[in-house]
């Protein structure tokens, strides 16, 4: 067998669930294949791929083999008529554990404003960083003291609007798989009586608590350097100024969401502080009562950190509605939201840092309080039919993902998770496991079953990304990356040096490069991360 061959057979490196579907995708015009156990080199089952097809995102022809009903544990690889084989797999149930606990466990390592300590970050350890007070920019006179919270990225800024992105894709999947977060991680705060996720997410909410303007209820946009510090720089030593950005709608209406949404969810085991994310929550949507009609976000001139910027900011304040309707059933909130929900401007079914109605949405359909029934079956309808839509890209994927060619852009992988989110909502809301068949398959591509063969998370499968864009993993002296972080992905947009370099006339599925320069394809954030905790939870 040549060292082109072994892994030519793309599947899933972590393996697959005994009752799930499994697929491997094989380059070519396909035939006969077998499953073997891969100690013994004998086959154990066998059979005829599926028609090859032109897949257009990868460039590619291929197959697709499916031997989902082996369900025997062991370890095994494929082999094609051709000669072809996968990398080994097991088939287990417990497949997922380690992953998602490593994907959660991301979040710790992405602190800021603390030391993280050797008996919990292991040999990612470092000193406490970025403890100063910032700067409120247009008032230099001014200081906010808005430590902690979670590094954004591969560089060390800190947003309002992902990071609430990232909390409520944590905290919904904590509402829909609590029994996903039984083991302790552990955390610092590990006890026996809050979960782990729930002490990550308060650690986030409260430095998005100290981003409130006391003085007006509204929320600053984020906090940064001028400038982004160079790529081998780690925490403690990025010792520029900061600047909090000026408030925008956009960070006080996704503010007042997950302020709300956590109220909610931590009133059972902190009511006190949950008492405090209401009235946080409500301070925050009397600052947007008070601007109806806001100016969207732009970077103050000197600032050239991510700016994150939206010119649409209706789909944090139907989220926010939704949210604080669903917390406190008062009828203005609830008025609100269904004012909103008429609007044609807002997404209501996108899981994106950019378009948040999604959220919106779920938080409606799954609420105790008394709903307009109308509404609440045109919106259930909207999220079943873009579901549809979804799964109608998967069935024809060669790879059984739901991105089309234009889609692998910066970040795709957060699409993929995204995409795969949604289809387990509405797998809920309609009580079929159709959906739930397709977004497993985006597990497989992410863990290996990819045009490249290749793991998009630090530390797992057996070709996993190892030089991700992150600025510990590549100033610490650790030789393996921070583990459990997602690659950003595929990005055929060529948006730096080495990209536009290297990966020029790539297809859009196989424009990546796993080194530290090519930030386009190769950075990680936490809502990439968060999306693939929800996803994998399920899988718990």
């Amino acid at each position: 067998m040549s060292m082109e061959q072994q892994g030519c057979i793309a599947v899933n490196q972590l393996g697959y669930r005994r009752r799930d579907a499994k697929i491997a995708i094989i380059p070519g015009q396909g035939g006969s294949f077998r499953l073997v156990n891969n100690e013994s080199g004998e086959p154990v089952w066998q059979g005829e791929t599926s028609a090859a097809v032109e897949d257009k995102a990868s460039g590619e022809t291929v197959s697709r083999g499916d031997f989902s009903a082996w369900e025997q544990p062991g370890t095994y690889r494929i082999e094609s008529g051709e000669g072809q084989t996968s990398y080994p797999f097991v088939i287990s149930d417990s497949v997922y554990q380690e992953a998602h606990h490593a994907l959660l466990k991301t979040f710790y390592y992405f602190r800021c404003g603390m030391e993280l300590e050797e008996r919990y970050a292991g040999s990612w350890k470092h000193a406490a960083c970025h403890q100063m007070p910032a700067i409120v920019h247009g008032d230099e006179s001014r200081r906010v003291d808005a430590w902690g919270g979670w590094h954004d990225a591969g560089d060390y800024g800190k947003y309002v609007v992902p990071g609430a992105k990232a909390v409520a894709d944590l905290l919904l999947a904590y509402e829909y798989y609590p029994h996903a977060f039984e083991r302790l991680l552990p955390l610092p705060e590990s006890n026996d009586v809050i979960p782990d996720v729930l002490h990550e997410c308060r650690y986030e909410l409260e430095w998005m608590q100290r981003m409130q303007d006391n003085e007006n209820g509204g929320v600053f946009h984020k906090l940064t350097t001028l400038n982004f510090p160079g790529p081998d720089i780690m925490p403690e030593d990025d010792t520029a100024e900061l600047y909090v950005s000026p408030i925008s709608a956009t960070a006080t209406g996704c503010f007042a969401a997950v302020m709300a949404k956590a109220a909610r969810i931590y009133a059972a085991v902190d009511a006190s502080f949950a008492a405090g994310c209401l009235n946080a929550a409500e301070q925050a949507w009397a600052w947007l009562a008070i601007y109806p009609e806001y100016p969207g976000f732009r970077n103050p001139p000197e600032i050239t950190t991510g700016e994150y910027g939206d010119e649409q900011d209706a789909d944090e304040r139907y989220w926010a509605a939704a949210e604080l309707y669903r917390t406190t059933g008062e009828g203005r909130y609830h008025q609100a939201f269904r004012q909103m929900a008429e609007q044609d401007t807002i997404n209501k079914y996108e899981l994106g840092w950019a378009d948040m109605g999604g959220y919106g949405t779920i938080s409606y359909l799954m609420s105790e309080r008394e709903r307009d029934s109308g509404l609440a079956a045109r919106l259930k309808a909207g999220l079943l039919q873009r579901a549809n839509e979804l799964a109608a890209v998967s069935d024809q994927d060669g790879y059984g993902i739901s991105l089309r060619p234009e889609q692998y852009i910066w970040g795709s992988n957060m699409l993929v998770m995204n995409h795969a989110m949604l289809m387990l909502v509405a797998d809920r809301l309609s009580d079929s496991t159709a959906y739930m068949r397709r977004a497993i398959e985006h597990v497989h591509y992410l863990f290996g079953a990819n045009v490249l063969g290749k793991s998009y998370v630090t530390g797992f499968g057996i070709k996993p990304i190892l030089h991700p864009h992150h600025r510990p993993s590549e100033g610490d002296g650790v030789e393996e990356p921070v583990p459990g972080l997602l690659s950003g992905g595929p990005n055929q947009g060529l948006q730096d040096d080495y990209a536009r370099e290297h990966l020029t006339g790539r297809a859009p599925a196989a424009s990546f490069a796993d080194i530290m320069e090519s930030y386009s394809t190769n950075e990680v954030t936490i809502y990439w991360n968060s999306p693939a905790v929800f996803v994998l939870s399920h899988c718990i």
